[in-house]
């Protein structure tokens, strides 16, 4: 039986997958597609984890002079003689991502500028022997790649003019006009914008790009990549040349993500086809232009985890590599209105707002509609069509972005109802009173004031969880208790089991979500539960003496609470 390859979990350069047979899913017609409609400058927005860094790396391999032919050898673009044998490896190639500047100030950001850049010049070091460069080019050639106790020491005038002198060196060279790559172009915007130094690296940005993009005869032509499109006022001002192929865009739709083809393709490939109507469920949904994709991220790694255990549930991969902080800011921005957006949201339900692909950093969120429209474009909701105008129905994608706007939703009740220590003692202290009324009467308040789950899209179990997580999170504010969650006791999981070590009360928990409305049912079938499923067993073996059942019921925005 012959061997299976690799998944590519984390592997991000092509060459890589290619030579050391990792699976691939081939994207090479992205290619060709390119040098049809390609304007000199390009920019592709995606949110993060959906491949950017691996087409880049792709075309790097394709276009470059010297590149290694038998890379493409059975793709969809090798089948195009014609195309490759105009294009393949007749172009000399600047590639960097600008993923690792960051820094804690300006300084530091710079200094990892100029290794990226420094690095990605060594690379034609080659140049120095150059019969076709004057030594006046390779001064300049040296000053990029100027090292000092380690470090690439270019001035500062010359960071900004390095990637322009590195195209005009290399087309002297070979004879033929530069392709420039830059991926991530936004990072250090970010990182900027989250430090207090971001006006002075949008100049910086701005004077780099101007410098290579703008009227540059050696560009033969570009492409960046981004999860944001910054406004052309700040980073791209005068950049006439510039075509953007953005999240809405109809071209390149399929080039970035996993279509369900490809993700069917790939299960049958490793034997996990059962699992496709779950994989579906949590990482498919995003709409680039008008077709449906997966997260590939997502796919590969849970796809590697089937394969060590088939019985591996899906997980939120995606939000450990990405900054959550945009959902939570959205959600502390929220009014009465856009709280009930949100649980319409949840509800898979869609919501009509207005777009603006062409934000700056400092605008993010200075208004709730500016937030709507980043999260948006960095994959946290999707489109379902485009209205009129800038309108578009804005959905969450999929199960696992749906979990982590309520776990994000959790953590901002819990935050909130932390301001008021003493109204959350006085709600905690009710439980081993056995104050069921007192309970009733502060959860509801509670429950009014958040965002809550509501009833069409999300089964009864999920919304029974996420009701179990806010009272978990108001409990857990008692610090010397013993709070546990779905702990094993008699004959089951109880929801929520407390030890109060002082009075030496055991407190039980069930919690149901009543559909229709019928709470006096729910609170029954609860307290039935414990008593049936002897949840208590382990309250008594670990010496409480006072024992105290609670049956939950919540639907919507309202409970009842029954002992």
């Amino acid at each position: 039986m012959e061997k299976r390859k690799r998944l590519p979990v984390g592997v991000d350069h092509f060459k890589k997958i290619r030579q050391q047979g990792f699976y691939y899913i081939d994207k090479t017609n992205l290619i060709k597609e390119l040098i049809t409609n390609w304007g000199e400058v390009n920019l592709f927005t995606r949110p993060r984890r959906f491949g950017k860094s691996l087409i880049m790396s792709m075309l790097q391999s394709f276009f470059e002079i010297g590149c290694d032919k038998t890379l493409f050898d059975g793709l969809n673009i090798s089948r195009d003689k014609e195309f490759c044998e105009e294009y393949m490896g007749k172009f000399p190639v600047i590639s960097i991502s600008l993923k690792g500047v960051e820094g804690a100030d300006y300084e530091g950001a710079c200094e990892a500028l100029r290794y990226i850049i420094g690095s990605e010049a060594l690379r034609f070091s080659y140049l120095l022997e150059s019969p076709n460069l004057t030594e006046e080019d390779k001064a300049l050639y040296c000053s990029i790649i100027k090292l000092e106790d380690g470090r690439y020491n270019m001035a500062e005038g010359t960071l900004l003019t390095s990637l322009q002198i590195l195209t005009k060196i290399l087309e002297k060279h070979y004879g033929t006009k530069t392709m420039v790559l830059i991926d991530e172009y936004d990072v250090p915007l970010d990182k900027a914008f989250q430090n207090g130094y971001y006006e002075q690296m949008v100049l910086l940005i701005r004077n780099l790009f101007s410098n290579v993009l703008k009227s540059n005869d050696s560009l033969y032509f570009a492409v960046l990549t981004g999860c944001l499109r910054i406004s052309k006022e700040s980073i791209f001002t005068g950049l006439n040349n510039l075509k953007i192929f953005s999240i809405t865009n109809v071209r390149f739709d399929e080039y970035f993500g996993f279509t369900d083809q490809e993700v069917k393709e790939l299960l049958e490939y490793y034997g996990l086809s059962e699992h496709f109507s779950s994989i579906k469920e949590w990482y498919d949904g995003y709409q680039f232009g008008k077709v449906s994709v997966y997260c590939p991220w997502d796919v590969i790694n849970h796809c590697d985890n089937l394969c060590a255990d088939p019985d591996a549930p899906p997980e939120d991969y995606w939000s450990n590599t990405s900054s959550n902080s945009i959902v939570r800011r959205f959600i502390n921005k929220a009014d009465k209105k856009t709280k009930e957006e949100i649980e319409q949201l949840i509800d898979g339900k869609t919501i009509l707002k207005d777009i603006r692909q062409d934000l700056t950093y400092n605008e993010l969120d200075t208004t709730i509609d500016n937030l709507w429209s980043v999260l948006f474009t960095t994959g946290y909701l999707t489109q379902r069509g485009r209205m009129e105008g800038k309108k578009y129905q804005l959905t969450i994608p999929n199960r696992e972005i749906r979990e982590l706007f309520e776990y994000q939703i959790r953590q901002w009740f819990r935050d909130v109802t932390a301001r008021e220590p003493h109204k959350l003692n006085a709600f905690c202290e009710a439980f081993p009173a056995g104050d069921a009324e007192k309970i009733e009467s502060q959860l509801n308040e509670y429950l009014w004031n958040s965002i809550s789950i509501r009833d069409t899209f999300v089964a009864k179990e999920r919304k029974e969880h996420f009701y179990h997580g806010i009272l978990l999170g108001l409990l857990q504010y008692k610090t010397n208790w013993l709070v546990c969650s779905n702990a094993e006791s008699g004959e089951g999981y109880s929801d929520i089991l407390i030890e109060v070590p002082e009075s030496r009360t055991g407190i039980v928990i069930e919690i149901k979500y009543a559909e229709n409305d019928q709470l006096d049912r729910g609170c029954a079938e609860a307290l039935a539960q414990i008593e049936d499923k002897k949840y208590d067993t382990r309250l008594k073996a670990d010496g409480m003496k006072n024992i105290i059942r609670y049956g939950i019921a919540c639907y919507r925005k309202h409970c009842r609470v029954m002992r």
